[in-house]
């Protein structure tokens, strides 16, 4: 989570738990199509934080800098396997 985001803490476990209710979603059958659309966004929301962290390597010392910028184009992936999972 970038550090201009307020009470970071609170944003990390309040995407945590969207995570979740969107996995949920998944497995409810009528709840997946929406179930989709939540997760999808939270793809794009989350987005802005990871071309932070691959931006600022510096920052996030425990993970390998070449990871931070493999997480940009597997979020395109991601995106992929919510619309087939959800489809």
């Amino acid at each position: 989570m970038p550090p201009y985001v307020p009470r970071h803490r609170e944003m990390v476990l309040v995407s945590g738990m969207a995570e979740i209710a969107g996995g949920v979603g998944v497995l409810v059958p009528a709840t997946r199509s929406p179930a989709r659309w939540w997760l999808l966004a939270l793809l794009v929301a989350v987005f802005p934080a990871n071309i932070h962290m691959a931006l600022n390597p510096r920052d996030y010392r425990k993970i390998p800098e070449p990871l931070l910028w493999a997480r940009l184009p597997l979020q395109g992936v991601f995106a992929w396997l919510v619309w087939r999972a959800t489809d």
